[in-house]
Formats: C-alpha cells, sequence, structure tokens
C-alpha cells in the first residue's frame, strides 16, 4: 500500500471505518475533500457536527428528529390511528417510498435477540404500549425484517398487543418484483405462498 502524508491516512483510516466502505473509496473520497475548497470542507465538517449535536430521538415513536417530535408525528395529514413498527429509523424510509402509507411509526431501537443480549426490555416497546393505551390507535402493521430475529419479535408483539383488543398485522413477504422463481430460497418461498391473494 502507498504512504500517504499523516492527515491524510489518518483521514482515509477514518473513512474506512465508515459501512461498506473499503480501501479505495476511502481513498477517493479522502482526495476528493483533499481537492475541495476549504469553504467545501468546512461545511462537511459542519454538517457531520449538526447531526451529532442536533439531532435526538422522538419521544413519542424513537425516530430521528431535529425537534421534541419527528416529522411524523407532527403531521397533521397523518392517520395516527394506524402505527407501523419498525426495527430502526432507516426502516421508515423503504415504507415512504412506496407512497402507499400514511399513517405513523414507532422504531424498535432493534430486534429480540437472546443470543445477543437483546430481549423486550431492551427494546422500545413501552412507549408503544402507552401509545396504545391512550386509545389514539386501532392497527399496528409490524414490519421487522424477515429473519429470525425480526419474525420473533412479530410474534412477541403479536402476543402482547392482542389482548389488548389491538388490530395487529404483519408485512407481506416472498418473492421480490423482477427477480428469478429458481433464486428464491425455502423460506421466501413459502412467505410467497403464504402471503398469496385472489387476482
Amino acid at each position: 500500500m502507498a504512504d500517504f502524508a499523516a492527515p491524510l491516512a489518518r483521514l482515509i483510516d477514518e473513512f474506512k471505518r465508515l459501512p461498506g466502505i473499503g480501501q479505495k473509496s476511502a481513498q477517493r473520497i479522502a482526495f476528493h475533500v483533499m481537492r475541495a475548497s476549504r469553504d467545501e470542507a468546512e461545511r462537511l465538517a459542519q454538517t457531520i457536527m449538526d447531526v451529532k449535536d442536533r439531532l435526538r430521538i422522538c419521544v413519542q415513536c424513537n425516530n430521528i428528529s431535529d425537534a421534541e417530535l419527528c416529522q411524523y408525528c407532527t403531521n397533521p395529514d397523518r392517520d395516527q390511528s394506524m402505527v407501523c413498527v419498525v426495527e430502526d429509523p432507516n426502516n421508515i424510509v423503504g415504507v415512504e417510498v412506496t407512497r402507499q402509507f400514511n399513517g405513523v411509526y414507532h422504531v424498535l431501537g432493534g430486534a429480540l435477540s437472546p443470543l445477543r443480549g437483546i430481549g423486550p426490555d431492551q427494546l422500545k416497546i413501552k412507549n408503544l404500549i402507552e401509545r396504545i393505551g391512550r386509545g389514539e390507535v386501532r392497527e399496528v402493521i409490524v414490519a421487522t425484517n424477515p429473519t429470525v430475529e425480526g419474525e420473533a419479535t412479530a410474534v412477541y408483539l403479536s402476543k402482547l398487543l392482542k389482548p389488548l383488543g389491538m388490530k395487529v398485522t404483519r408485512i407481506a413477504m416472498g418473492v421480490p418484483v423482477g427477480s428469478d422463481l429458481e433464486f428464491a430460497d425455502e423460506v421466501t418461498m413459502w412467505k410467497a405462498m403464504e402471503g398469496r391473494r385472489e387476482i
């Protein structure tokens, strides 16, 4: 590997720590920053610091926000009676791009994983129960990831919420659009068959 001046080498090392960034990508980004004007570099640095200093967790749904309540919880046009439960804030983007959901969200902060020491107490379930207790919610859509942990979390939430008189639904899963059936694994095909509907 080439030797770089110490400040550039440190910058490359920092970029390599980012998810999905390897040595070559880290070098390209570092050289881009080096070639950028001082104003551009300061703007990038200030933007990173703003993320660290200004962002917080929404007190109602646990989404990332720059205020006490996030943009979904404060939007009067969104259906507050329908709550989509996701594992992490970045999962909201996947639901929002469909433009089909007009409710609000609840972020758990992960999924049940006894092997990693994540039980119900480590997830943000308490304020979901509190929301339901206020009588605002009529349906909870569980949109946890299609993993063993996500499925366990969905089952746990269903067993917890149904006795409260809550309608609990699970997002459909199966073969992605544009893919080939021969490449689908057993669980994906099972979910696709289970979630079939009349056409």
